[in-house]
C-alpha cells in the first residue's frame, strides 16, 4: 500500500510539470540536442548511427525504445502517431524519465523498508517522497538526460542485492553501466556490500552454533554435578559466553578494563570479512560471479575504446580532481542541512572529539591537510565551467570558490567538518568497513571527473541519505520544504527567465 501512495504522490507533480516543460521548451535543450536525435535514429532502426559528441553508452536509448513500444499501440489507435519513429518525439522521449522517476520512488521506498523494517508506513512514505524531491534528481526528471535512468538501474541493482538475488542484481548493474559507464564503481560497491552481508550471515550462523554447543555443555555439566555447583558453572559459562559475544560484536562490556580504538575495530572487521570470505569462497564465487563478468566486460570495453568515455574524449579526460570530494560534502550537507548544520550535531561532534582527543586531533589534522593539498594542487577549472554561465556551478565557482585567491583555503575547515559529520552519522548505523567502502566508491566516481557537475553527486547522495538513518521527522519535513523551495526556484528560472548570448543565437536557460 505504501508503494502505491508514494507512486501516486510523485505522479502528482511529474505529470503536470512534464506537460508544462514540454509546452514552454518544446525543442531539445543543452545535452538533449545530442541525446534526442540519437534516440530517434534508434527509433528508425539505424543502430549504426552514433553522434561522436555523446560520452555515455546507449543504455538510455534502448530503455526508451521499450518505453516507446509500450506507448505506440495506444498512440497509433487514436491517430496521434502514424509510425513508430514518429512516436519518438521530444515530449515522449522526455516522458521516460517521468516514468523512471516514479519507479525510483518505489525503489527508494522498498530500500527504506528493507533497511529499517520496524519503520512505520507513514515514515517510510515521507522519506521516499522527500528523496523524490531531491533537486538534482527532480529537475532532470523533465529532460532527456541519463541521470534518472542511471539512478533507477543502480537502486534496482542494490535492492536486489539486499534481497540476496545476486544474479538479477548483477544484470541490473550491467544495465546501469550501459546507461552510464561510471556506474561500474557502484556495481562494485553493491557487490562489496553483498559480500559483507554474506560475511555477517556466516558469522551469525557460527555464533548460533557456538551458543547451541554451550547450551549442550551446560546441560551435560548440570546433570553430573550438584545443583549448587551446576549453578556456578552455568554462571561462569554464561559470563564467558557473554564476553565472547561482546568481543565478536566489537564492543566491550561495562566491566571491561580496556578500550578498543576505532581503527582496531576497523582492522578487526576487515580481518573477520577476509576470514569469513575465505571459508565460504566457493559460495561467494557462485553467487557473485555475475558481477565479475560485468567487471571483465567493462575492462574489455575500456581497453577496446582506449578511454572510459565514448565521445568528446579530450573534454572529458580522466583527471586527478580531488577537490570534487570536497565539493560533494558541501552540496550534500546543504541538501541535508537540518542534519549537518544543527546545534545537536555540532555538540555530538564536539563530545566525540573530547572523548578521545588524541585520535580526534589526528583525524582533524589529516582531514585539513588532505583538504589543503586537494584545493591547492588538484582544483581544476574546466573550460566548460569557466565559459558556460547557464550552469549554477559557474556561479558557485565565480562568486564563492574563486572570488578571492584565499577563499578556497578558507573553505577547507568547512569541508573537513562536513566530512567528519557525514562519517559520524554513517558510522552510527553502518559498520566501519561499509563506511570506508562508501567513501572510496564516492571518491572513485568523482575524482576522475574534471568538470564540476552536481548531477554526478546524485547516486552517492542517495546512498548517503538512505544509510544515515535520520529518525527525526522534523528534519525530513524541513528537508522536504528546502527541496520544494529550490525546485520552484530552479524551474522558474529555467522556464521563465530565458536570456540570450551576444556571440551565439538562440534562447539560453539556467540549468543545473
Amino acid at each position: 500500500m505504501g508503494k502505491i501512495k508514494v507512486a501516486l504522490i510523485v505522479s502528482l507533480w511529474v505529470i503536470p510539470v512534464s506537460i508544462l516543460v514540454s509546452r514552454i521548451v518544446p525543442e531539445p535543450y543543452m545535452d538533449e540536442i545530442f541525446h534526442i536525435p540519437q534516440a530517434q535514429q534508434y527509433c528508425r532502426g539505424n543502430f549504426r548511427s552514433w553522434d561522436p559528441m555523446i560520452t555515455t553508452p546507449p543504455g538510455l536509448y534502448f530503455v526508451s525504445l521499450a518505453h516507446v513500444a509500450s506507448l505506440f499501440p495506444g498512440l497509433f489507435s487514436v491517430q496521434l502517431a502514424s509510425s513508430f519513429s514518429e512516436t519518438c518525439s521530444t515530449p515522449i522521449l522526455r516522458s521516460i524519465n517521468g516514468v523512471l522517476a516514479v519507479i525510483c520512488s518505489i525503489l527508494v521506498y522498498d530500500i527504506i523498508t528493507h533497511l529499517s523494517p520496524g519503520l512505520s508506513d507513514r515514515k517510510a512514505t515521507l522519506r521516499a517522497v522527500v528523496l523524490a524531491l531531491y533537486p538534482l534528481h527532480w529537475f532532470f526528471t523533465f529532460l532527456y538526460y541519463t541521470d534518472i535512468a542511471s539512478l533507477a538501474a543502480v537502486l534496482a541493482s542494490y535492492l536486489m542485492s539486499l534481497k540476496k538475488n545476486y544474479p538479477f542484481s548483477a544484470l541490473l548493474g550491467a544495465l546501469a553501466v550501459l546507461v552510464r559507464q561510471t556506474n561500474i564503481i557502484w556495481v562494485l560497491f553493491i557487490a562489496c556490500t553483498g559480500v559483507l552481508d554474506f560475511s555477517i550471515a556466516h558469522r551469525k550462523d557460527n555464533r548460533v552454533y557456538a551458543d547451541f554447543k554451550v547450551v549442550q555443555e551446560d546441560t551435560l555439566s548440570s546433570s553430573s554435578q550438584s545443583s549448587t555447583m551446576g549453578s556456578n558453572v552455568r554462571k561462569r559459562r554464561t559470563a564467558s559466553h557473554a564476553n565472547r559475544k561482546s568481543h565478536l560484536n566489537g564492543q566491550t562490556t561495562a566491566s571491561s578494563t580496556h578500550h578498543i580504538s576505532e581503527h582496531t575495530e576497523l582492522f578487526d572487521e576487515i580481518r573477520e570479512v577476509i576470514s569469513s570470505s575465505w571459508q565460504m569462497k566457493w559460495d561467494l564465487l557462485a553467487s557473485f560471479s555475475p558481477f565479475f563478468i560485468t567487471l571483465v566486460a567493462f575492462v574489455t570495453f575500456v581497453y577496446w575504446n582506449g578511454s572510459i568515455v565514448l565521445g568528446a574524449k579530450e573534454a572529458h579526460a580522466v583527471s586527478p580532481h580531488f577537490s570534487q570530494v570536497l565539493y560533494f560534502s558541501l552540496v550534500s550537507a546543504i541538501f541535508m542541512a537540518p542534519v549537518h548544520f544543527s546545534f545537536g550535531q555540532f555538540i555530538l561532534l564536539v563530545q566525540s572529539f573530547w572523548k578521545n582527543k588524541l585520535i580526534s586531533l589526528f583525524k582533524l589534522s589529516v582531514a585539513l591537510a588532505a583538504g589543503l593539498i586537494s584545493v591547492h594542487f588538484f582544483s581544476i577549472a574546466h573550460p566548460y565551467l569557466l565559459a558556460d554561465n547557464r550552469h549554477y556551478p559557474f556561479y558557485l565557482w565565480r562568486k564563492v570558490i574563486n572570488r578571492y585567491w584565499f577563499m578556497k583555503y578558507l573553505l577547507v575547515p568547512i569541508y573537513s567538518y562536513l566530512w567528519l559529520s557525514i562519517l559520524s552519522i554513517l558510522v552510527k548505523s553502518q559498520k566501519k568497513i561499509w563506511v570506508v567502502a562508501y567513501f572510496l566508491a564516492t571518491a572513485a566516481t568523482l575524482v576522475p571527473a574534471p568538470l564540476i557537475e552536481f548531477r554526478y553527486y546524485t547516486i552517492p547522495f542517495f546512498f548517503l541519505n538512505l544509510h544515515s538513518h535520520v529518525n527525526d521527522d522534523r528534519s525530513w519535513i524541513l528537508m522536504g520544504l528546502l527541496y520544494v523551495a529550490v525546485n520552484c526556484f530552479t524551474m522558474f528560472m529555467f522556464l521563465f527567465r530565458p536570456f540570450s548570448w551576444t556571440h551565439e543565437p538562440g534562447v539560453q536557460r539556467f540549468i543545473w
